[in-house]
């Protein structure tokens, strides 16, 4: 009988990953189909799968796609209707599945985060996802639990099912049909915050994103690009303002862009200061990627653009940096 449930693991060079944390994966997934979709991976990857994990099915491509690509390319083989796109960095324990899959069969429920927390400080939120993604009026990211570098501990502050604005690409729950109807992930975001711009136009569509807490994973974090690399710098910041001109509105952009430019700029000086030069730099590559993406990105703007950020505070840089709020 075919499971109307799948797990899907995006691998790249990820032998060790794939070797402590696919058990978990199996132990607890009874009747889930479990699949890994191998990036192009030169290390020894398929063959552990193949000698270690029969039970998962492989799908192999011939080169790295990226998160959004590879997912695409991945996703575009596997007909369950209900998906779970999962880090291979990410272990879970015994019902992890059972609420998401609750909540994600309610009609207008698009996509749905679990709790998030920190595989190697169990008992504080992991920086990824924590309890769920939201957005300031500047486009900034941040999450329940995690403001910039301040993650917060999980003390049951967050017990309650939340509308979010976005959920982790480290666990993210999200009905086959809407992954389809959008198109999937945008593959020119190539990795980092494809996940917020998937969301975003779930929610223009007329769907919710909801975090439970009543399921929990554990997240190792940095296993492909660790914070201290600049191409993640790079990502960020080219991808943040490309989100903002697929999504937000035009009289939203027209205040907005100018503001981004200019703290990404205060951004890339702090950097300078720090001593991080090569961060500075992938700030000035982050905007002419911007600069030479805008065309090509204004042009995938369709449909409904009144998304509520009502909860969402103006900037979280001034509540974080100016007023103190770590929490």
């Amino acid at each position: 009988m075919k499971a109307e449930f799948a797990i899907v693991i995006l691998n790249w060079n990820g032998v060790a990953l794939l070797e402590r944390f696919l058990p978990s994966v199996i132990e607890y997934s009874e009747d889930a189909a479990i699949y890994v979709i191998d990036n192009g991976s030169t290390d020894d990857s398929l063959a552990l799968l193949a000698n270690k994990f029969s039970q998962v099915t492989i799908i192999a491509l011939e080169k790295n796609f990226g998160f959004a690509g590879g997912y695409n390319l991945g996703l575009a083989q596997i007909t369950e209707p209900y998906l779970c796109l999962l880090n291979s960095d990410v272990r879970v324990e015994k019902g992890w599945i059972t609420d998401p899959l609750r909540l994600l069969k309610q009609v207008k429920v698009g996509i749905v985060q679990p709790k998030i927390l920190d595989e190697k400080r169990p008992e504080f939120f992991e920086y990824a996802g924590a309890a769920g993604g939201l957005l300031d009026k500047l486009g900034y990211p941040y999450c329940r639990g995690r403001r910039f570098q301040s993650v917060e501990k999980d003390q049951g502050q967050y017990e309650e099912p939340y509308s979010i604005f976005w959920a982790t690409g480290a666990c993210l729950f999200i009905k086959r049909s809407l992954f389809n109807e959008l198109g999937g992930f945008d593959a020119d975001f190539f990795a980092h915050q494809e996940e917020i711009d998937l969301c975003w136009r779930a929610q223009r569509s007329g769907y919710t994103v909801w975090y439970t807490p009543k399921s929990r994973v554990y997240h190792l974090g940095g296993s492909t690009l660790a914070n201290s690399n600049p191409f993640k710098t790079e990502l960020n910041f080219r991808n943040s303002l490309l989100g903002l001109i697929k999504n937000a509105p035009v009289k939203q952009l027209l205040w907005v862009i100018p503001i981004r430019l200019v703290l990404d700029g205060i951004a890339g000086l702090v950097f300078l200061i720090e001593g991080k030069p090569k961060h500075t730099y992938a700030i000035l590559k982050a905007h002419f990627g911007f600069y030479r993406m805008f065309r090509k990105i204004m042009g995938k703007r369709t449909g409904n653009y009144q998304v509520s950020h009502q909860r969402s505070p103006l900037s979280i840089v001034f509540d974080y940096y100016i007023l103190q709020k770590r929490k």
